[in-house]
């Protein structure tokens, strides 16, 4: 798929870190499953990621967290 920020790289599936800011709270959250540009790096993510994502910062922000890093969870198809 080409990527639709440099209109000129393809995308693969891959994974990449994303750090999200609300607040007092920072998360930094690795290994997240997206479709990143072999061009500029730009990554892109399904719905699914996106809504696991937000309520991963919505918990951090709830709890107090300052500061934290976390792997995105694996779920494995059973």
């Amino acid at each position: 798929m080409k990527c639709v920020i440099c209109k000129h790289g393809e995308t693969k599936n891959s994974t990449t870190t994303v750090t999200l800011e609300r607040g007092e709270t920072t998360l930094v959250i690795k290994d997240v499953p997206a479709r990143v540009c072999a061009n500029c790096g730009e990554a892109c993510f399904e719905a699914d990621v996106t809504d696991a994502l937000l309520e991963m910062l919505n918990a951090a922000v709830a709890g107090g967290v300052q500061v934290e890093v976390r792997a995105y969870p694996v779920v494995l198809a059973s």
